[in-house]
């Protein structure tokens, strides 16, 4: 009887786990679907935008056309990288996570990390702000994860496979 108990919040305790995890992969990815819609509306309005902080924020009004330009491309490739994450969510979801396009999408995610990185450090020859040097290295530092992430996933798919095969 007290194996029979045991045995019953055991199975309780791994539903909870399972529910937690469900709860938390879902929310993870209507946070990613608000961040991609929201990045295509305010990299369409930049323009306007960058106008009305202009008000409030003069080097925005002194390097206008470089800032807009700039800022569009940052935001065209922040869209790109949260679009390989929503790829790769949907995996988790479905349940079937080590795929070889997850592979492919952490290896793009790696490029367009260095990308924005790279397009950072163009916007702070316009003008160097603080915030900018942090979202450099923020931007280096996840890129570096998202190509190791792509070597361990590499690893992963193949055991997989192995695995597959030997039943």
């Amino acid at each position: 009887m007290a194996t029979d108990k045991k045995q019953n919040n055991s199975n309780k305790d791994l539903d909870d786990i399972m529910r937690q995890k469900l709860f938390l992969t879902k929310w993870t990815k209507y946070l990613l679907d608000f961040m991609f819609y929201s990045g295509i509306l305010v990299t369409v309005s930049l323009p306007f935008s960058v106008k009305w902080i202009g008000q409030f924020y003069e080097p925005a009004v002194e390097h206008y056309e470089e800032t807009v330009i700039i800022y569009f491309v940052l935001g065209i490739a922040a869209l790109v990288l949260i679009r390989e994450l929503r790829r790769i969510f949907k995996t988790v979801l479905a349940q079937d996570c080590f795929v070889i396009e997850n592979v492919i999408s952490l290896r793009k995610m790696g490029n367009w990390s260095f990308f924005i990185a790279l397009m950072s450090v163009v916007r702070s020859i316009v003008y160097l702000t603080t915030a900018m040097l942090v979202i450099i290295l923020v931007f280096v530092i996840a890129g570096l994860f998202s190509k190791v992430l792509a070597l361990v996933f590499e690893e992963a798919v193949r055991y997989k496979e192995e695995n597959d095969l030997t039943i």
